[in-house]
């Protein structure tokens, strides 16, 4: 046939609204998008999810109209979500936050711990060093959101960014209290365990700058298809052997090593949720591969080598 129709429907209600006469059968959801945005000019292409079924799941920009199982006259229901924001922009908040939030804690500022002669006394070494570190984890994150990171989404809702900044920036501060608390203890086996978890530090953030690398080279091209992630000749990225998200194994080991640096409560807290919040990313990222590739490599565990 030389033209398609598309009926679109609103998910919820079911009420038509709009029919694209003579759509080329080669569009794409794209550019069906577009045509939407031209007769609802407040529900731009981000704002949209266009899907076949009203709790489906959202069709991708690349997928073609005479592809999808629809007859001349396509259905195709929409779902409003939102307000949206960049995730580059959503990066550079969160992260930037507890760069700055940390200092405050760092440096002592009256308001925080007091006036009291203690509290401004030179911190243990392991505290200056803590503060290097953790300043080095979100500068480099800052740095992979704007040359490495290629996003397969462009945007999030809007409404997630308080949540996101409250999580990051609420737990730099908690952390950064404890760490820079005057009444501070250092680690218990001293310079040894402060340089075992430094060297750990170091290895894992080469480690997750690796994969992070490895994996936006799947998308050098501009490409958003998923492509599977495969052992390159850096020594960092042969995780991928064991397990499908070794970004994610790599930051849990980050934070690992900050906790045994710095033998902080809190900072253990803090690594066991983004354990827990890592594992069901990388749960998910899984199951994704699974499902999309028949060839994906059985042997491959979630986050954790021959456990999880």
């Amino acid at each position: 046939f030389v033209s398609s129709q598309v009926e679109i429907l609103d998910w919820e209600t079911k009420k038509q609204l709009c029919f694209l006469d003579k759509v080329e059968p080669n569009a794409t959801i794209r550019e069906i998008r577009l045509m939407f945005h031209k007769l609802y000019p407040r529900w731009y292409p981000a704002r949209q999810s266009i899907k076949l079924d009203p709790k489906g799941k959202s069709l991708r920009d690349e997928e073609i109209l005479q592809h999808l199982p629809v007859g001349t006259t396509a259905t195709l229901y929409f779902k409003d979500l939102g307000p949206q924001i960049g995730w580059t922009t959503v990066f550079l908040i969160e992260y930037t936050g507890p760069l700055f939030i940390y200092f405050l804690f760092y440096f002592r500022m009256t308001f925080v711990y007091g006036l009291d002669e203690r509290f401004t006394s030179s911190p243990h070494p392991v505290v200056n060093l803590a503060c290097i570190c953790h300043s080095f984890h979100y500068i480099k994150r800052l740095i992979e959101t704007v040359f490495v990171h290629r996003f397969s989404r462009g945007t999030m809702p809007l409404r997630n960014i308080v949540k996101n900044c409250l999580y990051y920036w609420g737990f730099a501060a908690w952390l950064a209290y404890y760490i820079n608390h005057p009444l501070y203890t250092p680690p218990s086996y001293g310079k040894k365990q402060i340089n075992f978890a430094v060297i750990m530090f170091l290895l894992c953030e080469a480690g997750n700058f690796s994969i992070h690398v490895a994996l936006s080279d799947l998308r050098r091209n501009g490409s958003k298809t998923r492509k599977i992630p495969y052992p390159t000749k850096n020594p960092f990225t042969w995780l991928f052997f064991f397990v499908s998200c070794p970004n994610y194994t790599y930051e849990v080991g980050t934070w690992i090593s900050f906790t045994i640096m710095t033998q902080c409560v809190p900072v253990g807290l803090f690594t066991l949720l983004c354990f827990i919040q890592m594992t069901i990313w990388a749960k998910d990222k899984h199951c994704t591969y699974l499902r999309e590739f028949k060839d994906y490599p059985s042997h491959r565990m979630t986050i954790i080598p021959f456990l999880l």
